[in-house]
């Protein structure tokens, strides 16, 4: 299966395990993490920067990348807990 190219791709991670009442955020030109605790925002920045580092080594973009390619790049570049 295809995935359609568009002229706009974001890439949004969420994680919901905070308990300490600070709101995280951080964002890039293609990617926005929202919440986590401190370890895990960690984790979520550590994988889409890595994983957009691997587009690039491969030459592609976010919106040029298939779903599944995509989750691949992000399962290897996922830190070990």
């Amino acid at each position: 299966m295809n995935t359609p190219k568009t002229d706009h791709a974001h890439l949004l991670g969420v994680c919901l395990d905070t308990a300490d009442g600070h709101k995280r955020i951080t964002s890039g030109e293609q990617f926005t993490l929202v919440g986590g605790s401190q370890e895990a925002h960690e984790r979520m920045t550590e994988t889409v920067v890595k994983t957009f580092e691997d587009l690039k080594h491969r030459g592609k973009d976010l919106r040029e990348v298939e779903s599944q390619e995509l989750g691949d790049i992000l399962r290897k570049n996922t830190p070990a807990e």
